[in-house]
């Protein structure tokens, strides 16, 4: 039990000893502990009214590397062990239950991700990757699969796209684009550094930046020029779960198809191209 409250105890030991503003993340975070699971750091300042450093100094305050190191003892505390593995799921679930729960909310996500999705800048997104001299897609853990994914879709369709998952040589590639390139960043809480401070440099370096995130409010979506939503829910105990990897995944293939069809017989070329290519690869 005093493993499971540590968080909660380790506020109220230094409560007196913080700050007139951390003390409002602390007062907060002590009524509306799960709320702040599903929050980015920007999502959580503005709901508080205080700036996103004070919410950093306020989780060292208490011991904890950071925010997401912060959520992670949250989440502990307030999930069942069930929920560290699916949410929704229990341990006396048959299989047929499994089943139909993990289904339905698989299926959810993509339902959300297309309601949250914007026109306009799925628009915008469609049209800069058509003209962008090069694509460089930033990723990393399990965004980072995902991002050898779209560079897979991207190439079929002959753009000039790359991908990698180091930090350093995303961070090298970043600095090495201009004007009339793109840079995509993929992050499900949008507040991964290397993707965000990889994102910076792309943008700084002249290129346009397009980010696909589950928040509005977050770091990445700060710096992007075109902001893409999906809608899963993540706990940090499930990061990387398969529900928010199919949210991105359904956003890229619609970004792959308005893109296949805007070209329209160019990417029936590239594609009929690239599929004799490996074509002798299978039996």
């Amino acid at each position: 039990m005093q493993e499971q409250n540590s968080v909660v105890l380790k506020i109220r030991s230094v409560y007196n000893s913080l700050t007139n503003a951390e003390k409002k993340v602390a007062d907060y975070v002590l009524e509306n502990s799960e709320e702040v699971l599903y929050s980015s750091i920007t999502e959580l300042a503005e709901k508080i009214n205080v700036g996103e450093t004070t919410i950093i100094r306020f989780c060292r305050h208490i011991g904890l590397t950071g925010f997401q190191d912060f959520k992670l003892n949250i989440a502990k505390e307030t999930t069942s062990p069930e929920t560290s593995i699916h949410e929704n799921i229990t341990f006396s679930d048959t299989i047929d239950v499994l089943l139909q729960k993990i289904t339905t909310e698989n299926t959810l996500a993509i339902s959300n991700t297309t309601k949250m999705l914007s026109i306009s800048e799925l628009e915008k997104a469609v049209e800069e990757i058509i003209k962008a001299n090069k694509i460089e897609i930033y990723g990393v853990g399990a965004s980072g699969y995902t991002v050898l994914d779209a560079k897979y879709k991207f190439m079929r369709l002959g753009l000039n796209v790359d991908a990698n998952l180091d930090p350093h040589i995303q961070a090298i590639s970043a600095v090495n684009l201009k004007e009339g390139d793109v840079a995509i960043g993929i992050s499900f809480s949008g507040s991964t550094k290397d993707t965000v401070e990889t994102c910076k440099l792309a943008k700084e370096a002249g290129a346009k930046v397009i980010c696909i995130t589950n928040y509005a409010r977050s770091p990445i979506t700060a710096v992007a020029d075109i902001v893409l939503l999906t809608s899963a829910k993540e706990t940090p105990l499930r990061s990387g779960a398969l529900t928010s990897k199919i949210a991105q995944l359904h956003i890229l293939d619609i970004l792959y198809t308005c893109i296949a069809v805007k070209m329209k017989d160019k990417a029936v070329q590239n594609l009929n191209k690239t599929a004799k290519a490996v074509l002798d690869k299978l039996y």
